[in-house]
Formats: C-alpha cells, structure tokens, sequence
C-alpha cells in the first residue's frame, strides 16, 4: 500500500510535485477500477458455471414424445386410415335398414357442394350426339375441420356411360377436384389445424387424438402422423427449398446447432442427433425465415453443403466447423457471435488477454 501524505507534507510540495502525485494517483485509480470490474465479472462467470446450465441440450417437453420426430416414430405406411364414417362416432350396430348411413351421420351438418357436372355439349363431342345416357352419381364425403366444429363435405361426381357410337360402354366423369391425399378424407382445413396445434402449439398428437375423441371425430394419432409424413413429402419439401432459396440471397444470416435425442432409429433408441437452425437476422424483421434442418452430427460438410452457394455474413458461435465453412468458401465471412466474445475476454485461456 503506498504511503500517504500529512496535510503539512502537502504544503511543502511545489506545484510540480502535486501534478505528478494526482496523476500517478489518477493512473492507480484507473487500474484499481479495471480490477473491480475484472472481479465482478470472474465472480458472475463463476455463478454462472455453478449454477447455470451446462449444456445447450433440448430438453424434451412434458408429455411430448419429440417435437420433431413424433410423426417420424409413429409413421407406418401400411396403416389403412380410416374413412368418413369410421373416423365419426361409432353408432350401435342394428340390422341395416334402407337409410341407415343417412342416419348415422346425423349428428354432424352436411353441405352438399355443387356437382361436378358435365355439359351436354362435352358429351356430345365425346360420344357422339345423343349416344349417351346419365348414370347414377357418384356420392362422396369429405371431412373438413373448422375450429369447434366439424362438417361432412358430400361431393357429388356426375357419371354417364356411352350408349353406342365410338365411345360405348365408356364412363365419363365429372371433373372433380383433386385430393389433398389420395384416397384419404383429409382435407385441406383438417390438415392445416393438425399441423398448427402439433407444431406450433407444441401439442403432441396424442392430446390432438383426445381432443378430437371429445368432440366425437376418431382419428388415431398413427392416421395423423401418416398425413404429417405424406403432406411434408408431397407439399412442404418444395416450400422448404424454396424458403432456403430466398434465405442465401440475404446479405447476414445466422445459424447454430443443439444436440437432440431421437427416440428411434437405425441407431439404436436414445441416439444423439443434431437440430440446426439457419435463420434471418435482425435486419429482416418484416419476413422472418427460420429453417430448422435434422442432421444426425455436426460435421463440417453439413453446413458447407448448406451454403455452398451463399455470398454474404454468416454469424456463428465459435464452433470449428464454421470457420472451416470461411475458410473454404470464399464468398462467405464468418462473423463469429458478439454475445460470446466478451466472456472470451475475461475466461482466462480462450483467447489471448490482449485484443
């Protein structure tokens, strides 16, 4: 500790000898100040390392199976769905009398949806004029979902068979629209709220099966997770693609990656995997785009693969294999991550003390 000085030493002392003692004082100061807040740091460093968490692992959420894989796991494509009339509330088996499916929908509201009918011009260029007759039409139903309520969609098919000329005995139909899934009665609403609540409400759909159950629609979960799996094939790899398309063309963009268990695969149950994540930053908040891409490691060429034909910033923790990815593409500058790079500076050992 240095030596302090009487009120009368400080008299004595020439102007000279009090600027050098104030500012060799100043400079003491300045140096006490830095080791303060140096401590106060290494002191919420180290409550953060007893008791903070330790690990960027997803936690699963209680009562769900895996917020990814879910349909993954209970996907079997051998599964017969159900149709309309199972899916609704099972009725009391009695003998079948004429009108018994009339009433066992009963329950629910119908809307019967204009034919889709053929014109007789269209007939007559098909057949011949008049060498044709009109059939029975063919009925059938769709289930669409609303919120809270439910509705059976009756589409009805006009169908006419040739009566002579060159097309006899040939059937023409109306032209109905296509399915959403073939031979499925899904339909585009009861897909879209399956998805929402599963994926963005995080709900697990075996609470999407108990829900519907309450409302006397019986959809199992393996009939739902069917759909997921053949809807993200037909319809959402291509809108994936797409999304990744407009993300590279952003001049900063960001991605990270957490370890994930998954439930089941060729590895064996309980296997670690990876979640990544490419995002848009703060400079595109009016269209935000996050992709999450499943990966079973971490290896460096997966996200080389990704932005091999990106030119802009890319922001990352302090992972290796991101610099590899700058290193390698010349079009791409890792920015690394400004939320870490001050504990970088006072953790003693992960980077150099001066900067």
């Amino acid at each position: 500790m240095s030596r302090k000085h009487t009120h009368d030493e400080l008299d004595k002392c020439s102007r000279d000898e009090l600027v050098t003692m104030v500012l060799a004082m100043q400079d003491q100061v300045d140096a006490l100040n830095e080791n303060i807040e140096r401590l106060i740091e290494q002191v919420r460093i180290a409550n953060s390392y007893r008791f903070g968490r330790h690990t960027e692992k997803l936690e699963a959420i209680d009562g769900q199976l895996s917020f990814f894989d879910e349909a993954d796991i209970i996907y079997d494509d051998t599964l017969t769905e159900p149709t309309a009339d199972e899916a609704l509330p099972p009725k009391v088996h009695r003998k079948k009398i004429k009108g018994q499916r009339e009433a066992d929908l009963k329950d629910f509201p119908e809307e019967a949806l204009p034919p889709y009918s053929i014109s007789e011009t269209e007939l007559d260029a098909f057949y011949g004029r008049g060498n044709w007759k009109r059939m029975p039409d063919e009925v059938y139903r769709k289930l669409r979902h609303e919120p809270e309520s439910w509705t059976v969609e009756v589409h009805t098919v006009e169908v006419y068979v040739g009566t002579d000329g060159d097309h006899q005995d040939e059937f023409l139909r109306g032209n109905r629209p296509k399915d959403l899934l073939r031979g499925s009665i899904v339909t585009p609403s009861l897909l879209a709220s399956i998805l929402n609540v599963k994926y963005v409400n995080s709900a697990p759909l075996y609470r999407i099966e108990q829900e519907f159950s309450r409302n006397g629609v019986n959809i199992s979960r393996q009939t739902m997770s069917n759909w997921i799996i053949r809807s993200a094939h037909k319809y959402l790899a291509s809108l994936g693609e797409r999304m990744k398309q407009e993300l590279l063309k952003l001049h900063v963009t960001q991605t990270d990656e957490t370890p994930t268990q998954v439930l089941d695969d060729d590895r064996g149950p309980g296997s670690q995997s990876y979640m990544w994540v490419h995002r848009s930053g703060e400079f595109y908040k009016k269209c935000p785009i996050v992709i999450y891409e499943y990966q079973r490691g971490r290896d460096h060429r997966l996200p080389l693969e990704f932005y091999r034909d990106y030119k802009g910033i890319l922001v990352t923790d302090g992972l290796a294999q991101y610099h590899l990815v700058d290193k390698k593409l010349p079009d791409v500058t890792n920015a690394n991550c400004w939320a870490h790079y001050p504990r970088s500076i006072v953790i003693p050992g992960e980077l150099p003390t001066s900067v």
